[in-house]
């Protein structure tokens, strides 16, 4: 993959990433910017390396979600930037929340997920990853994948009847 090439692939994914880090922050869009960044120059510092095993897309989602749990990994220790639990938070504006997520009581049952179902069904429905992309950019299997996301299905449902 030449310069011009990564540059073209990065245009095509670079909303759908911030999409993406945007929910799993909390609807906080200047630290999913701030990790689309990072994910970013990660990538370009290391996109001659990329071997097309998986599409672009995947490889490159897998690192932004490494930047995210790393954030909160670094969070969790010096407990200077906490991320508060994304139900108690509500998006800064509508870059960070496509139609989709206009509507307040399906983003806070989004963000009342655990995160890991939340990252699932954000890249199943939001960013139309397949099962087997998924476990490529969360590592892991796709029974476990299925399983997210079944118990994530589940648990919008009951939220949202709960709600209504």
């Amino acid at each position: 993959m030449d310069k011009a090439q990564f540059i073209r692939l990065v245009e095509q994914e670079q909303e759908p990433l911030r999409r993406f880090l945007c929910v799993l922050c909390g609807g906080d869009r200047f630290r999913a910017d701030d990790l689309a960044q990072e994910a970013l120059l990660k990538a370009y510092m290391s996109f001659t390396r990329f071997e097309g095993r998986s599409k672009f897309s995947t490889w490159l989602f897998r690192i932004a979600y490494n930047c995210f749990y790393d954030f909160k990994a670094r969070s969790a220790r010096d407990d200077s930037e906490p991320l508060g639990p994304a139900h108690e938070r509500k998006p800064d504006d509508d870059a960070c929340t496509d139609s989709r997520f206009r509507h307040q009581d399906l983003y806070m049952a989004i963000g009342a997920l655990s995160e890991t179902e939340k990252a699932v069904i954000l890249l199943f429905y939001m960013e139309d990853k397949s099962i087997k992309d998924i476990e490529s950019i969360t590592g892991m299997p796709s029974g476990t994948v299925r399983s997210h996301l079944s118990r994530g299905r589940q648990h919008l449902k009951d939220y949202l009847q709960r709600i209504r």
